[in-house]
């Protein structure tokens, strides 16, 4: 039911909003906002989205949890698609979403009405002596290294440069 009052209530502010801001400042000028917050947010939303993913690999190579990198990139998504989308009211809503301290509000009243029954990482029994604990023991694969070998050239032509005259 609150998707459906979402999708009913968004538009219907954005056309007020367009038709307030517009007959206030005028058509041109209206346009042009709505143009630069697209340009502006797309770039914002790089930056963000560069800083979420640097900080989900991190939580990755540390081996720690990586939820709130995770959190805070969808979120950023999120803040994306709205800048994207033409309207003053999404607009605003995906610039707060861009600001960090928003995100970790709202990934706190989230986090507040989410329970986690049960989290596993790894998926079964490994390889007898642990030799490799990321990767489970499959016995259809067989563990090998590459070896790169050198082709033979083809053999040398007649003359000192390597090419023979005719």
């Amino acid at each position: 039911m609150w998707i459906f009052l979402a999708f009913l209530a968004v538009p219907l502010i954005e056309i007020g909003l367009f038709i307030k801001v517009g007959g206030m400042i005028g058509l041109g000028p209206t346009l042009a906002i709505v143009v630069i917050t697209a340009v502006l947010g797309t770039t914002l939303v790089r930056r963000e989205g560069a800083r979420a993913l640097e900080d989900l690999r991190r939580s990755l190579n540390e081996l720690s949890d990586p939820s709130r990198p995770l959190a805070h990139g969808a979120m950023i998504l999120v803040a994306g698609v709205l800048l994207l989308t033409p309207g003053f009211f999404t607009d605003a809503l995906g610039l707060l979403l861009l600001i960090p301290g928003v995100r970790n509000w709202v990934m706190t009243r989230l986090a507040s009405r989410v329970t986690v029954a049960r989290f596993e990482m790894g998926g079964g029994p490994f390889p007898p002596g642990g030799a490799d604990r990321r990767r489970p023991h499959d016995p259809d694969v067989i563990d090998a290294e590459e070896i790169d070998e050198i082709t033979p050239r083809t053999p040398p032509r007649d003359g000192p440069s390597g090419w023979t005259r005719h």
